[in-house]
């Protein structure tokens, strides 16, 4: 296949790849670290790794996904730690098991520094051009037709089209087909996958407007800083290896008078004009659907966040908004601090096609066409984090695909990333799907800080995380069970009893930092350690008790259900139960347990089906 080191033999390749967004970007680098002939194709070089909205990567729920994408040997969280302008971590002030890391991102650098390293990655070739058609011979997927009418042949393809597929923006009831922010639109391929017999959904969401930072009065706004230091996502860095001066985010509100602009001309917008169809997401609201489901409310939170240190564009956050750009301005002008602001652009809604992702397996292979996968936006997810841990396991199994190897995939229990894709191919969604914590049932378990010690040896069996990281993980796990120990088996004399150390710490008002005083000196350990041992101590209890759910779970699990089995002809299961299970075809009781309309009678009576069928064996 390779004539020389980075020169593909035109056109033919392992896996081809639709789409440089943040899930085309882990696709392709998975698949081309896998040792997979790749290419990557993009309408645009200029849109790799875009963020059309938020400039920044994390969040509650979203963090862990990226810190599992890095442990797993994923790029996402290297390429955040080089660029980041701010680091914090959200939810302190509640238990470890909600605690996410977000950090601003410097936009233009973060697309530059992708665009670097898909360029230097072996086995990949990163091309601009249209994909026109996917070349399916009964089913079977053999390639992909561009624009240009160049075919380009693969064994496998990810399609990862985020919000450019047949996408549309509003502003007002003017409308026109474009993608993000100026970008093209990916109309052909909409219109040959619809000939060939996908089915689609309309999803739409929006962004809000950018002001330059010189016209804002910042004696109006309250500073938002970062922590110190800063924590990084990547497993690779360490706390005390990363000096950087952050700057400040800006927080300010809106109030009723710019509330009554929005109310007296919500019909103006795309979604309450009827000018739109696409579904919405349900958390991540416009200023409009504030202002209409929450009439009572005076206020409501603005974050002004800077787009990078090279820029003067400040990013309006929680302010989408498809308002003319008339009364965008003057409503933007009633919060406090933006009086004399000065827009670079305005704000938009955009509606585009997404699929059902009941068509896909957990592997996120399309169950109707042998070779394809989809990651992303596509599959009605919302988010950069979403997005990129889809296309790491679309591209890893893409890469086994063609390889012959066996799939991956996550379980609920092992990573939010299971959690992610287990609830879009057994649940589905009917609007862009957003992971939060409380989606996460083991989330105690499946925590930010923990995501190496669960995962990095799993990211080198597949052949994605590299030695450094496993003795990383290694070296970073003995310390904190060294650490355990050490606290569990030290007595000291407290209140008239004796105690251990890790009884004392037990206590919610005992911090580790009183143990030290106390014993007048702490061994030196790196600080990841110390947070584990502090966090297995303090929340043994809780933890002990997720770990007895978790194996209940892992039975339910291990319960397999034979592909083939015919629903229809076991006797006592419900109508809808029967559409469901064949539908979507799940590969165990537990899964099986999970599908909306599908009853635990219904599975008292598959489990017993299963038990004649494992006796008659």
């Amino acid at each position: 296949m390779m004539q020389a080191p980075g020169i593909f033999e035109p056109n033919h390749y392992d896996v081809i790849v639709v789409g440089a967004g943040h899930a085309g970007c882990e696709a392709a680098l998975a698949a081309a670290r896998l040792g997979c002939q790749t290419l990557l194709l993009t309408i645009s070089l200029d849109s790799i790794a875009h963020m059309p909205c938020n400039p920044s990567i994390g969040g509650t729920g979203k963090g862990q996904l990226v810190k599992e994408i890095d442990a797993l040997g994923g790029e996402m969280g290297t390429l955040i730690d080089k660029v980041f302008i701010q680091s914090r971590m959200l939810n302190r002030s509640k238990g470890p098991a909600v605690w996410s890391p977000r950090a601003q991102a410097d936009k233009a650098r973060y697309h530059l520094e992708m665009k670097r390293t898909l360029e230097r990655q072996e086995h990949l070739h990163l091309r601009q051009g249209e994909a026109a058609e996917l070349l399916m011979d009964e089913k079977q997927i053999y390639g992909v037709r561009l624009k240009s009418g160049t075919l380009c042949s693969g064994k496998a393809v990810v399609l990862a089209t985020g919000t450019y597929l047949d996408s549309r923006v509003f502003v007002s009831d003017r409308s026109s087909v474009s993608g993000p922010s100026g970008f093209a639109a990916s109309t052909l391929l909409a219109a040959s996958m619809r000939a060939q017999g996908f089915g689609f959904r309309r999803f739409k969401t929006g962004t809000p407007a950018r002001t330059l930072g010189r016209s804002l009065d910042y004696s109006k706004l309250t500073a938002q800083t970062g922590d110190e230091p800063p924590l990084p996502f990547s497993y690779l860095n360490r706390t005390e290896d990363i000096t950087r001066e952050q700057i400040p985010c800006w927080l300010t509100n809106t109030n009723p008078d710019g509330h009554r602009i929005v109310a007296d001309n919500i019909t103006k917008t795309a979604p309450y004009g009827g000018f739109t169809t696409g579904v919405g997401p349900r958390y991540c609201l416009s200023i409009e659907d504030k202002v209409s489901r929450f009439p009572d409310r005076e206020q409501h939170q603005v974050f002004l966040e800077p787009e990078g240190l090279e820029t003067d564009e400040v990013y309006i956050q929680g302010m989408s908004t498809s308002l003319p750009e008339d009364i965008q301005e003057a409503f933007y002008r009633t919060i406090p601090g933006l009086e004399r602001a000065v827009f670079t652009r305005y704000a938009y809604s955009i509606e585009y096609e997404c699929i059902d992702p009941l068509e896909l397996g957990a592997t996120l292979a399309h169950k109707q066409v042998k070779g394809l996968f989809c990651a992303g936006q596509i599959n009605g997810t919302s988010g950069y984090e979403e997005a990129a841990a889809q296309g790491l396991v679309a591209g890893v199994n893409a890469a086994r695909f063609c390889k012959g190897g066996q799939p991956f995939t996550l379980r609920r229990d092992e990573a939010y990333i299971g959690v992610l894709i287990d609830d879009l191919v057994t649940k589905g969604t009917n609007e862009p799907y957003r992971i939060m914590t409380s989606r996460a049932e083991f989330r105690l378990v499946l925590r930010q800080d923990n995501a190496d010690l669960r995962l990095t040896e799993k990211g080198f069996e597949i052949g994605l995380a590299s030695k450094e990281r496993v003795e990383l993980m290694r070296v970073k796990r003995a310390a904190a069970e060294g650490e355990i120990l050490r606290l569990r088996g030290t007595r000291v004399a407290a209140g008239g009893a004796s105690l251990t150390l890790a009884e004392l710490l037990a206590r919610p008002e005992v911090s580790y930092d009183d143990l030290a005083r106390i014993m007048g000196t702490h061994p030196e350990l790196p600080a990841e350690a110390i947070e584990q041992a502090v966090i297995e101590i303090k929340y043994a209890g809780y933890i002990e008790k997720q770990n007895r759910q978790i194996a209940k779970f892992a039975k339910a699990e291990g319960r397999k259900i034979p592909p083939d089995l015919d629903y229809e002809a076991l006797d006592g299961l419900r109508t809808e139960a029967v559409y469901k299970l064949s539908h979507i075809r799940p590969v165990t009781i537990g899964q099986a347990a999970r599908i909306s309309g599908v009853s635990p009678a219904d599975i008292s009576v598959l489990m017993i089906h299963l038990l004649k069928f494992e006796a008659a064996r």
